[in-house]
């Protein structure tokens, strides 16, 4: 029991916080019932964590790297267990999406160190197990999410999705006190610049992208969130650019391969997840489904199909070129977001099964593969950043499809609901399409060659 108990104490956190992303999607109705959130307040309860999360991962890691792994992951989860308290008694949406973003923060804590953790606790045969009982895991919150959600949310209330959070977020902590060792890489500084302005850039954008939904896209507001978010950018970059250790090293941006992939898992994440939250709101509000009913028929088809290829095929996935791995694997997304599109106003929730299962199909293609192409495409010293980058780029891409999807879905409601969700999803098979362009025509296998910065930037999540 001991030996892997530095395993289940990781696997607990990890399963958390990807939990978190998506448990909250079947209780909207309910937490609208309760709290009059509205449209926009409920597109933050989800985006309030998951940029948190996005935002702060890679300065998280920096800050882990010089102050302890374990340290940090302690601290984060006892943010977590504190902001699951809050969003739990909270009162009214504000003070929701306030918690929900100290969730983020905690999440951010304990996913930039979950790597690191296993590295240093394991060895040799026993490491390969651990990482692959982990990356299982990563998988396994993904098809929980919606249907732990939904349970709860029926049977309990829409509240115990967050209280269920404490006794594990307690067990996880003594686990890893009692059984973890610390360790620390010594050299990375934490980029306070550099982790403000892309904390701002991507607030900004994406607050714009709600307030533009709601107010318009001419809105004075909506304009000045969006220069903001355009001001952080340069400064983003002026900054990387000038900073001895950088969160974020922008050379590897260079590499036409790196550059594809994450932009590509970006784009992933939002055509294949993004739009759940207004299908099971129309499966809840519309059909009348209850919220276990909703998880069920929203998003489990596409979890099971991609743990499906995942078992089945995950070997063999990897011995293929990431271009086509990839590539294919999001044009399957786009067919399965194109054949949901098809829902209309006599349809049932059975009208969804088949799109999600195709679109799971793609997903259990495209994310495994984005890991390991990720760190292939980049030198041996910077795999820690380029994972903290891309684990960044998934995060941000569900806020900003939550963001994009809402607006486009708000634009079209008026038509009817099961319209709106359809143009939604239709949009979604484009991200999709172009996603899948971009990695057939840049992604390759590389050799990776050295870095010319490698000598004095840190990896910042490891």
């Amino acid at each position: 029991m001991r030996t892997w108990s530095p395993l289940i104490a990781v696997c607990l956190g990890t399963f958390l916080l990807l939990v978190d992303v998506t448990v909250v999607v079947v209780a909207l109705p309910a937490i609208d019932a309760d709290l009059g959130a509205g449209f926009a307040g409920l597109q933050w309860v989800l985006d309030g964590y998951a940029l948190a999360l996005a935002t702060l991962l890679l300065g998280a890691g920096s800050l882990a790297d010089r102050y302890g792994r374990r340290r940090a992951y302690l601290v984060g989860l006892g943010l977590f267990a504190a902001s699951s308290l809050l969003c739990a008694l909270a009162p009214d949406e504000r003070v929701l999406v306030a918690a929900r973003v100290l969730q983020g923060v905690g999440g951010a804590a304990m996913f930039a160190t979950t790597v690191a953790l296993l590295h240093v606790s394991y060895h040799g045969r026993d490491r390969g197990v651990a990482f692959g009982v982990w990356g299982a895991v990563n998988g396994a919150a993904a098809a929980a999410g919606p249907v732990v959600g939904g349970l709860l949310t029926e049977h309990a209330g829409w509240r115990w999705i967050f209280l269920v959070n404490l006794p594990i977020c307690l067990l996880a902590a003594w686990l890893t006190v009692r059984t973890v060792a610390e360790s620390r890489a010594g050299a990375g500084r934490f980029d306070v610049p550099g982790t403000a302005a892309f904390t701002v850039a991507a607030g900004a954008t994406t607050y714009g992208l709600v307030r533009a939904g709601d107010a318009g896209w001419t809105d004075g507001v909506t304009l000045g969130a969006f220069a903001l978010g355009l001001l952080a950018v340069v400064v983003f970059v002026v900054v990387e650019r000038r900073r001895a250790y950088p969160m974020l090293d922008l050379a590897l941006f260079r590499r036409p391969s790196f550059t594809a992939l994450v932009v590509a898992a970006l784009l992933a994440q939002a055509a294949a997840f993004a739009y759940l939250p207004f299908t099971t709101v129309w499966l809840q509000q519309v059909l009348g489904h209850g919220p276990v009913d909703a998880g069920l028929l929203g998003a489990l088809p596409m979890s099971a199909a991609a743990l499906v290829v995942g078992a089945v095929a995950g070997e063999r996935l990897q011995r293929w070129s990431p271009r086509w791995t990839v590539g294919i694997g999001l044009v399957l997304v786009a067919v399965g977001d194109l054949l949901q599109s098809t829902v209309g106003a006599d349809s049932g929730g059975a009208v969804l099964v088949p799109g999600l299962v195709v679109a799971g199909l793609g997903v259990g293609a495209v994310l495994p593969t984005l890991s390991s192409a990720v760190l292939a495409s980049v030198p041996p010293e910077r795999s820690g950043m380029a994972g903290g980058a891309l684990n960044t780029a998934r995060q941000l891409g569900f806020a900003l499809g939550v963001a994009v999807f809402g607006g486009v879905f708000r634009s079209t409601v008026d038509q009817g609901f099961a319209d709106g969700l359809g143009t939604t999803l239709t949009v979604a098979a484009g991200v999709a399409a172009f996603g899948a362009v971009l990695a057939l025509v840049f992604v390759r296998r590389p050799a990776p060659a050295s870095s010319p910065r490698a000598s004095r930037v840190p990896s910042g999540v490891s």
